[in-house]
């Protein structure tokens, strides 16, 4: 597909009586399937869950058709365009989609964008895309900037389409799932922040997970603004992936603020200035926004204490290097908790942070197999079925001055709906224990 196409599509109704099939009945395909409904498309969503119920379909339009069951040809039978929703590649579709090209399969993200003129700021990352995006959307609108901000977390763009949004600034965060299905995605400012091993049970290795990031710098011109960390500069040749004006960010130019612990905020800090003073944004309306700004849930966040023993919330920790830049804001002592649904990477590059910091380790849940054999010869190292058990067995050997910090590095598939119900009952826990 190509910009013409899409002009082609936007301006003649293209997609009136066209068949469009949704892959994915989550929030992102349903509102994919939502505009897709508004442009006039016949739309047919598939889902392997066959236990869904035609409920979905409410508000979508009384010819929106659902498929359920393991993908098939008949399912993608006769489509035009194939929306993917996130965590479905494109590699499990194109064995059905017969004589259409693969590149006909596209992202939720990569529809909506054809529909949104507003300056776009786009972050994309391993880890604290969400805590960027947040900042940026809140430094806008103190400084009188109308702002939406979703797309990967939160509200899908396709909703925000579908429903008229107004907005001065889109303020898009963007996963590598969303980015592998786009073809013209293009931010006025595109940030990286960061890259280590994640989603490695999607993508086939690290080099298709970094290419898929990258594919947010793909379609940028030279008067749009490429935010790249000064970290893998030896790494990274932004020549091979962008035509876009770069500028490197290495966690320099703003002190650290003790609303956003750490310098790995400082870093999300800069990376968010950087593109802010891009769309217009003067230093001075950017740290009055900062300053009263309140960081995400789950995200380094002291919950509490109990016995003067302190309590870290990062249950949003969910890969190796996330607990290694929440190690890197306390000094210890640390009764460490790690368990849940592994997603990949070399546990013993997280031992240098945890030297002399941490005390113990309580594993719980999944991914025992994962962090005993390359933890247990340095450290005290211990297993549970469950968080709770965990926390209260880490809890008994704490002294008044510790930190129990639950950062996972994992999923939380294995026992909970979501990172957020982990942590939350990471504080019923701590509550309890009061």
């Amino acid at each position: 597909m190509d910009s013409a196409f899409v002009e082609q599509v936007t301006s003649t109704r293209m997609f009136t009586g066209r068949l469009a099939v949704v892959a994915g009945a989550g929030r992102s395909g349903l509102a994919a399937a939502k505009l897709l409904h508004k442009l006039k498309a016949t739309v047919r969503i598939v889902d392997s869950n066959e236990n869904l119920s035609t409920d979905i379909l409410e508000g979508l339009g009384p010819d929106t058709e659902l498929m359920t069951g393991p993908f098939c040809e008949e399912q993608f039978a006769g489509a035009d365009v194939i929306i993917a929703s996130p965590g479905i590649p494109a590699r499990k579709i194109a064995p059905f989609i017969g004589n259409l090209p693969e590149r006909a399969i596209i992202s939720e993200l990569e529809l909506a964008s054809w529909f949104a003129n507003e300056p776009k700021i786009a972050i994309t990352g391993t880890n604290g895309k969400t805590t960027t995006t947040a900042l940026i959307k809140h430094i806008l609108e103190s400084a009188g900037r109308k702002a939406f901000a979703g797309a990967n977390y939160g509200t899908p763009l396709s909703e925000f389409i579908a429903a008229d949004g107004k907005a001065d600034v889109l303020v898009l965060e963007v996963s590598s799932f969303q980015l592998q299905n786009c073809r013209l995605f293009r931010p006025q400012a595109a940030i990286l922040l960061n890259i280590s091993p994640n989603h490695l049970n999607y993508h086939e290795d690290m080099d298709e997970y970094l290419q898929a990031k990258l594919k947010i710098f793909e379609r940028q011109s030279e008067d749009e603004l490429a935010i790249l960390p000064a970290d893998m500069k030896n790494e990274l040749d932004p020549a091979t992936f962008t035509k876009a004006e770069v500028k490197w960010f290495d966690g320099s130019t703003f002190e650290e603020q003790p609303n956003l612990p750490g310098f790995h905020n400082r870093l999300n800090i800069e990376a968010a200035w950087l593109a802010l003073e891009k769309i217009g944004l003067t230093r001075e309306e950017f740290e009055a926004g900062l300053k009263t700004f309140e960081g995400k849930p789950h995200r380094v966040q002291e919950i509490g204490s109990v016995d003067g023993i302190r309590f870290i919330d990062d249950s949003k920790g969910t890969n190796l290097d996330a607990v290694r830049a929440a190690l890197d804001t306390f000094e210890g002592p640390v009764h460490l908790l790690l368990g849940g649904v592994f997603k990949g990477g070399d546990v013993s590059e997280i031992i240098p942070a945890m030297r002399g910091k941490v005390a113990e380790v309580g594993l719980f849940g999944a991914g025992r197999e994962h962090f005993e054999p390359a933890l247990k010869d340095e450290f005290k190292i211990s297993w549970y079925e469950n968080l709770e058990k965990a926390v209260r067995a880490l809890f008994a050997n704490a002294q008044a001055g510790d930190i129990i910090l639950l950062s996972p590095a994992t999923a939380s598939f294995d026992a909970y709906s979501g990172y957020e119900a982990r942590g939350d009952d990471f504080k019923r826990i701590m509550e309890e224990l009061s």
